[in-house]
């Protein structure tokens, strides 16, 4: 009985230093200084890490080649294949010229510019939080106890912290909109519905140790209009509601997630499709047009890429964004890796286990800039439009651009891509005289 009482007391006085110090402040949307406090001695921690891991390592490591690329392990040649193809061939066909294809082959096999975007973002030097950086297992004795105190603070510590708020955070979600959504559409219901999407988003983000810059918030989305961002996370979505209210578009899911959409949805005009709705492309297009048409109500939050990238590219913009009409919102955001890794690898981790990764990481820090709004010009078709914005956004967050489709994360190449390139092969075959 005696430790049943103790507990009970332990977790009230926990609850109440998390209530009164973190949610209480989150809420109110003003900081007590212990967030900044965390992030200055965090800083400092991993700056003296780098210096005793610069110093640890006895032997001077090889140099490895420089490459123009930022990942790059190998060299490329970035000649074009026409030009390749016709600097080869001066004669007939010789079966030496498929060594350019080889030499290609080789490439995409040792390090393609696709897939490496499906893995971690490398970093320059060791965040304390794997036990390894590179092929280092030991450096000195006082940074490994740095590492484990490290553990100990981030698993017994930070993991239960953020954990609790985190279930207060979507425990208030739920009851809030569900109570809101009682009452009747009114300009009441939609403030009251806007409070409590940021106060609970605002403790969702603590939850997360986050730290967020927002750039240029005079290009904030407004009413009415589309925001659509580069995607590298499912915390996106809670980093962008932290400075304002958006109404999600996504797919009707099962268990925790379809509870929170429920409710979620009774009190702000959510867009959420059926599985067997979300296949058809011109009743997902009818809806999200009768959303932007009403003037009324919060900007739609679009992720156009459809999957996760790895915070260094942006892909391929999937166009029927671009197709609804009305003005769009570009946003850049960009994580910094050093504290913490936020990109979900759907494909190797579930939810669960991302959640688990996130929540015992340092902290989640990372810039959003809002761009100034765009429309689709008269004569700009869809695709065109998207990746107008898309190139904004990879300028503004310092990312690659790439002209490929996130679904390749899980399916392969398609065929007519490989025929493609076939086809051009063979026609610069015969331009050059190699064949006839």
């Amino acid at each position: 009985m005696e430790v049943v009482w103790a507990v009970g007391q332990v977790g009230a006085v926990w609850m109440a230093v998390v209530l009164c110090l973190i949610v209480l402040p989150s809420a109110l949307g003003i900081s007590l200084g212990i967030s900044e406090a965390y992030m200055w001695v965090l800083v400092k921690t991993l700056e003296w890490a780098t210096i005793r891991l610069q110093k640890g390592v006895k032997k001077p490591q090889p140099q490895m080649p420089q490459t123009p690329t930022a990942n790059g392990i190998i060299e490329r040649d970035e000649t074009p294949m026409e030009k390749e193809i016709a600097r080869l061939h001066r004669a007939d066909f010789e079966f030496s010229h498929i060594f350019y294809f080889c030499r290609k082959g080789f490439e995409a096999i040792v390090e393609d510019e696709v897939t490496q975007r499906f893995s971690s973002e490398e970093l320059l030097s060791w965040n304390l939080l794997t036990r390894t950086n590179v092929n280092f297992h030991y450096i000195s004795l006082r940074l490994t106890v740095v590492w484990v105190i490290g553990v100990i603070v981030r698993y017994c510590f930070l993991l239960p912290l953020r954990f609790t708020l985190a279930a207060i955070g979507i425990t208030s979600m739920i009851v809030g909109t569900t109570v809101v959504g009682q009452l009747p559409n009114s300009s009441v219901k939609n403030y009251l519905s806007e409070v409590v999407h940021l106060t609970c988003s605002r403790i969702l983000v603590r939850a997360l140790s986050g730290t967020i810059h927002y750039h240029n918030k005079e290009n904030r989305p407004q009413k009415g209009g589309i925001c659509v961002a580069n995607h590298t996370s499912p915390i996106d979505a809670i980093i962008l509601t932290n400075d304002g209210c958006y109404a999600m578009v996504g797919q009707v899911h099962g268990g925790l997630m379809g509870v929170i959409q429920r409710a979620t949805v009774k009190a702000c005009p959510h867009v959420w499709f059926e599985r067997s709705e979300i296949k058809d492309r011109h009743l997902v297009t009818k809806r999200l047009r009768e959303h932007v048409a009403d003037k009324s109500k919060l900007p739609i939050l679009i992720f156009p890429e459809g999957t996760c990238i790895n915070n260094t590219s942006v892909m391929m913009f999937k166009k029927g964004s671009f197709e609804i009409g009305g003005t769009i919102y570009p946003v850049a955001i960009k994580y910094d890796p050093q504290f913490g890794d936020a990109f979900w690898n759907s494909s190797k981790y579930n939810i669960v286990s991302y959640l688990l990764r996130i929540m015992t990481s340092w902290a989640i820090v990372c810039n959003v800039w809002y761009l100034p709004p765009m429309v689709r010009e008269e004569d700009e078709d869809a695709v065109q439009f998207a990746n107008r914005v898309r190139s904004a956004i990879a300028r503004q967050g310092g990312l690659t651009e790439l002209p490929w489709d996130g679904g390749l994360k899980r399916a392969k190449v398609k065929d007519s891509f490989k025929e493609e390139q076939q086809k051009n092969y063979s026609k610069m075959l015969v331009r050059n005289g190699s064949i006839g």
